[in-house]
This record gives C-alpha cells, sequence and structure tokens, in this order.
C-alpha cells in the first residue's frame, strides 16, 4: 500500500533527524575511552534531532501543536491535532555504542492516536502505521502480532527500573510472578523498539511501567494496526496517564494482566 501524504511527512522528518543521530552514534563509539565519558555528547544530540523534528513537522504542519521530550507542551492554532514525540529513545543504549535507539513520533487527533512512526536509525527500520491503513515495516512487509497464544510458549519483553526509577521492588515482584510462566523475558532499553517489535511479532507481549506519552504514543498506533491490543495494566486506556501499559495479541494480554495488574509492582 502507497504511503499517505501524512506518513511521508512523518517519515520524511524521522530520515532528517536520523542522519545526525548515525553521525553523532559513531562518534560515541570513539568517544568511550575518554575521561569524562559521552554523556553531554549525547544530550546535545538528543537535542539536535528534536530541533529537526520540530522544524521539520511544524513546516509541513503549521498549525498542529506538540507535546516534547525535551521542549514539553507546544501550543497550535490547531487545538485538534498533536505530534507527540521522542527525537531519541534508548538513550543510555546510544551512550553506550548499542545499537538499539529509536526515533518515535505519533499524532493525536482529537484525543485519538491516528498515525505512528518509529525508526530506528542504525538499522534503518521504519515502522510506520495508520488508523485505518495497517502497519509496515519499511513500507513493505505488513505486520502482524504474534499469534502464540499461551504464555509458557511466549517471548515478552519489559523495562527494567533504573538508577532513579521508582518501582524497583514492585518491579522484582512481578518478575517472580512472569519468569515461570513464560518461554523468555527481554529488556531492549527503548520503550518504543519494544512496541514496534511487539507489532511485529518479534516480542509476543510487553510490559511495562511509569513511561511518558512520548514512549508510548506511536507504538500503540503500531501494535493496535497489527492486530493487537493496548491497555493499561488495568485493563482500561488510561495508558498516558498512567504510564503503564501491556500489549500484544488478546490471548496473550489477557494472560498477562493477572501476573503485572494493579495488585504489583506498586513499591
Amino acid at each position: 500500500m502507497p504511503a499517505s501524504a501524512l506518513i511521508n511527512v512523518m517519515v520524511s522528518a524521522a530520515r532528517k533527524a536520523a542522519r545526525g543521530l548515525i553521525r553523532d552514534f559513531g562518534e560515541v563509539e570513539n568517544l568511550q575511552v575518554s575521561v569524562k565519558g559521552p554523556a553531554n555528547f549525547v544530550t546535545a544530540a538528543d537535542h539536535k534531532a528534536e530541533e529537526v523534528l520540530f522544524n521539520e513537522l511544524n513546516k509541513a504542519r503549521p498549525q498542529y501543536g506538540f507535546l516534547m521530550e525535551e521542549r514539553s507542551i507546544v501550543e497550535g492554532a490547531d487545538k485538534t491535532h498533536r505530534w507527540i514525540i521522542d527525537p531519541l529513545d534508548g538513550t543510555t543504549n546510544f551512550l553506550h555504542g548499542i545499537p538499539l535507539v529509536s526515533i518515535s513520533i505519533g499524532l493525536e487527533r482529537d484525543g485519538e492516536l491516528v498515525a505512528g512512526v518509529i525508526y530506528n536509525p542504525i538499522s534503518d527500520e521504519m515502522f510506520t502505521a495508520e488508523k485505518g491503513k495497517g502497519a509496515f515495516l519499511n513500507d513493505r512487509k505488513r505486520l502482524r502480532v504474534a499469534a502464540r497464544k499461551s504464555l509458557a510458549d511466549a517471548v515478552l519483553a519489559t523495562g527494567i527500573p533504573h538508577r532513579g526509577r521508582p518501582g524497583h521492588a514492585g518491579f522484582m515482584k512481578e518478575m517472580g510472578e512472569v519468569m515461570p510462566a513464560v518461554a523468555g523475558i527481554r529488556r531492549t532499553g527503548s520503550a518504543a523498539l519494544d512496541l514496534a517489535w511487539t507489532a511485529a511479532g518479534r516480542f509476543d507481549g510487553y510490559w511495562e511501567r511509569n513511561l511518558k506519552p512520548w514512549d508510548l504514543a506511536a507504538g500503540i498506533v503500531l501494535v493496535r494496526e497489527a492486530g493487537g491490543h493496548v491497555n493499561d495494566l488495568e485493563s482500561g486506556d488510561r495508558m498516558f496517564e498512567t504510564g503503564n501499559v501491556v500489549a500484544g495479541n488478546m490471548a496473550i494480554v489477557k494472560a498477562l494482566l493477572p501476573l503485572v495488574g494493579d495488585a504489583t509492582g506498586k513499591s
């Protein structure tokens, strides 16, 4: 299916922002030997990518508003449309030269997520989705969530709370519930890629807590357009408000929720 004008705008912006990230990723690998380390360099790369995305999307749709990781809220004249953007998801991976990073662009219309693009500039994988039009990888392969129904056969993705993040004790409790029930658990370090890979069927399911809207927006569209389900951990639709998410096919989501839902992971 040919990409729509909207998806073309989003893809073009992501590719333009990616040029600097690809260049900077190579520099980060070289900087690993420095005493000070590349943290400030990566922060600058993040800001530069966001600036490119803002300028490109604002040029293409000048009335739309923005919700961005660095700039936060930018009001637009058109109150019905809002871009939700993470210019560099997987910053710690980027910092260490690990090629699991992504640019994430979601579009909200009248409070509903209608389009999403997640791009890994290092692997050159572009995941795209638009409401009612399906989800695709590199504009060629149609995406479908995995068909496995049993947690015993499933490989799941999650995020691990690191230093400075809440929920360490709760996470260990959740892992104790989930590990005996599944075939494997993976952690990529990028929530956007976790959702994209769930849409692509690489992961059978995914759950995580304490995320931001820019971590989730594009990936929610991808999973849904790939035939999957996305809920918060209370079986609702308040992912942006709670910061919590579970995704996969219906059977996996239903089986996973009792293990990671509102009775666990709160501490």
